[in-house]
């Protein structure tokens, strides 16, 4: 992987990881497509490093919701930001659990898998479409939908299926409302990203021998700023409820995938 391939996959995740369009399948499809031959160990690094760039940019996105839920957190009473913070730590618990269990069986799903890409971005695009579809959708996250919502993110660690797509597709499903479904959406998963990188450095996984230093500069810097970008402009166009869009795209570039197995491999 050279710094113009850095480049192009750090925006690509910075984009996607906010559309609900998969992040991590693009960036399968995007290694594919420019003959990514890294070894293993240095493909994987760098796609915790942008993911972590992206987690960077939604905190500087929510940092006025995330210092409200901090000083709540720190009042030490039971109110609205409390329980708020206990919803997405429900939320965690099931991609903790495959994180934790399964982290070498998911791991091998990442290799420039385009079938499998295709076959999930298919998957996506039904659940876009169906939330589009939904009605009612005006309620708070409750504690049992946190737990819902929760086993969607788990899921959605498969490369192909979004992971905002199919947290915000299933909330809204569950009759909530849609700002709040990306609201919490975009807020769930900071805790996880940060936890992994985490455990990664612990784990000694994260070291310069793994990975290129400009790469990982290059793709970190590239990931931030399109993710500040798109996480901004998501948020108002999740609210005008245009899934559909995202849906079609979903199957089209799913299709294209399946497409491009059969004919190429």
């Amino acid at each position: 992987m050279n710094n113009l391939d850095a480049l192009l996959l750090g925006i690509i995740q910075g984009l996607t990881e906010f559309l609900p369009v998969s992040s991590s399948g693009h960036l399968e499809l995007g290694k594919a497509i420019l003959g990514d031959t890294s070894v293993p160990e240095e493909s994987l690094m760098f796609t915790v490093v942008v993911h972590f760039a992206t987690a960077l940019s939604t905190i500087v996105v929510f940092r006025k919701d995330i210092i409200d839920l901090l000083k709540g957190l720190f009042s030490f009473t039971w109110n609205e930001e409390t329980q708020f913070s206990a919803k997405i730590v429900l939320s965690m618990i099931p991609a903790v659990i495959i994180g934790l269990f399964f982290e070498e069986e998911l791991e091998s799903l990442f290799g420039s898998n385009i079938l499998l890409v295709g076959c999930m971005l298919i998957v996506t695009a039904i659940l876009l479409w169906l939330a589009d579809k939904a009605k009612n959708t005006n309620k708070k996250v409750s504690y049992s939908n946190a737990v819902v919502i929760g086993i969607a993110q788990a899921v959605a660690m498969i490369p192909g299926i979004s992971r905002s797509g199919a947290t915000i597709s299933t909330s809204v499903l569950l009759g909530n409302d849609k700002g709040r479904a990306a609201r919490f959406s975009f807020l769930m998963v900071i805790p996880l990203i940060l936890g992994k990188i985490a455990k990664d450095i612990t784990d000694g996984a994260l070291t310069t021998e793994a990975g290129n230093i400009s790469v990982l500069l290059i793709g970190f810097a590239a990931a931030f700023i399109a993710g500040l970008v798109a996480c901004t402009w998501m948020i108002k166009l999740v609210k005008q409820s245009k899934l559909t869009y995202f849906a079609l795209y979903c199957l089209m570039v799913g299709l294209i995938a399946i497409g491009y197995t059969f004919l190429y491999h």
